[in-house]
């Protein structure tokens, strides 16, 4: 551009109230069509919409979006045009500053800084992370509360302090063999883990109906822990022994080894012979009487 063409340049921008230089929308669009491209072409390059080239080229800045989409698609279009970026961008400041937009420096950072109104002050950041930390902490505790069974350990039976007949009269176990294979069959879904007396777990899963478990005869003193005693069928060498429990509570450390099994149903079976004298004495003195 000659002389000739800055001073009629320079006449057209005074009438129209701009200053006296040439803007940056003039320097683009010069640029533009020294190297005979379109608005379009423009456009494609840079993923800026025409009509915001077009404000640009002309200085309409009061119809972009706001000063910093001004500044990001003026230096979009300079680096389509092989102009240096941070040159045009502060020529822009100060061009948009004299025109007196607000919110633009005369001179602003080499980065493109956040519109602070959108921008959370730092105590209400540290507010929000620090709700956001307890809300996930509370999830979580309330998580573990909520899923975590409820378990009461059995209390250990008091074998030495029960009746001497008790102990003496093992009827109802009499048929079962000791030396019997033990085996636990789930008749509905139940979580079961069956587990050592060193801790060591020998069975853990989800048992599903018809499922079947045959506890190791060699194992040192094998106990179960599940929720759903009522559903598991406990047999000896076959033959059924009392439920592990009724459904009521979680149990824990219950003995499932024969031996722990056989003793078990001893103490939770009553002997005949404690009935029989509050049943038999009363039909045979019937007759006497009359």
């Amino acid at each position: 551009m000659d002389d000739r063409e800055q001073e009629i340049l320079d006449d057209q921008q005074l009438e129209s109230g701009q200053p006296p230089f040439q803007s940056v929308g003039a320097r683009l669009r010069a640029a533009r069509e020294a190297e005979g491209l379109s608005l379009t072409e423009i456009a494609n390059r840079t993923r800026v919409p025409i009509r915001h080239l077009e404000a640009i080229e002309n200085s309409d800045y009061a119809a972009l979006p706001g000063s910093t989409y001004t500044l990001g698609f003026s230096k979009s279009y300079a680096k389509a045009m092989g102009l240096d970026e941070a040159e045009i961008a502060t020529e822009l400041r100060d061009e948009l500053a004299q025109g007196g937009y607000q919110g633009v420096a005369t001179r602003a950072p080499a980065y493109e800084p956040t519109d602070p109104a959108r921008v959370p002050s730092r105590p209400l950041a540290w507010s929000a992370a620090a709700l956001a930390v307890a809300l996930v902490a509370a999830y979580f505790l309330w998580r573990s509360y909520a899923l975590s069974p409820v378990v009461e350990k059995e209390a250990p039976k008091a074998v030495a302090e029960a009746p001497i007949k008790d102990r003496a009269k093992p009827a109802a176990a009499s048929a079962i063999d000791p030396a019997g294979e033990v085996v636990i069959t789930a008749r509905e879904p139940a979580w079961v883990k069956i587990y050592d007396a060193e801790n060591k777990r020998l069975y853990e899963n989800e048992m599903k109906s018809g499922d079947r478990y045959t506890v190791p005869a060699d194992a040192n003193n094998p106990m179960i822990v599940t929720g759903r005693p009522q559903v598991l069928d406990v047999t000896i060498g076959g033959k059924p022994v009392p439920s592990l429990g009724t459904g009521e509570r979680s149990i824990a450390d219950v003995g499932v080894s024969a031996t722990a099994l056989l003793a078990r149903k001893i103490e939770a079976t009553p002997a005949p012979q404690d009935t029989a004298p509050t049943t038999s004495p009363q039909n045979s003195q019937t007759p006497s009487t009359r």
